[in-house]
């Protein structure tokens, strides 16, 4: 395997090689982010071979398509969702309700880009539901109300960003 090279891991997906150690393989995975995986594990079929070349220098050109290639196949999109100005370099602590615990302290930043990546996951099961060919247009609306609620329960982080353009929205009472 080499730089570009197209895998699938059994539970982490497809993803695309970008990079090496001397023992792992760095992958971005598309559904998944960045890994480390040991070369030797063999759980991981290649999909698409890279089409560089296997020499020892690399070119920057070649990790400029390699990346590209990434982003072009594997990373949606997306909107830039902005924090809250407010919000910006602080942290979240979650202060455990046992005594004698100690409390845990996470950046918002972190917490908001995880809310975020989980609504853009939300949005595109709800376009594979959508389009996909076998559903009836009953069951597509019965998962959609799912979805919905989903949101809706999600209101509570819309204090996190910064428009309101990017809001959760759940049922709207009509």
């Amino acid at each position: 395997m080499t730089l570009g090279t197209k895998v699938n891991h059994p539970s982490l997906g497809e993803g695309v090689i970008f990079g090496e150690s001397d023992t792992t393989w760095r992958i971005f995975f598309k559904d998944n982010g960045e890994e480390k995986i040991g070369k030797a594990y063999d759980g991981m079929t290649v999909t698409e071979v890279s089409e560089l070349e296997t020499t020892k220098g690399v070119s920057l050109e070649d990790v400029v398509n390699a990346v590209q290639s990434v982003f072009d196949g594997y990373y949606d999109v997306q909107e830039i969702v902005e924090l809250g100005d407010k919000w910006e370099g602080g942290t979240m602590v979650l202060q455990p309700g046992e005594p004698g615990l100690s409390n845990k302290e996470v950046p918002i930043e972190t917490f908001f880009h995880k809310i975020v990546m989980m609504r853009d996951r939300l949005r595109v099961l709800e376009q594979n539901i959508n389009s996909h060919k076998t559903l009836t247009a009953e069951e597509k609306v019965s998962l959609q109300q799912y979805i919905t609620r989903i949101y809706g329960s999600m209101t509570s982080f819309n204090a996190l960003f910064k428009s309101k353009n990017d809001y959760f929205v759940g049922e709207k009472k009509t």
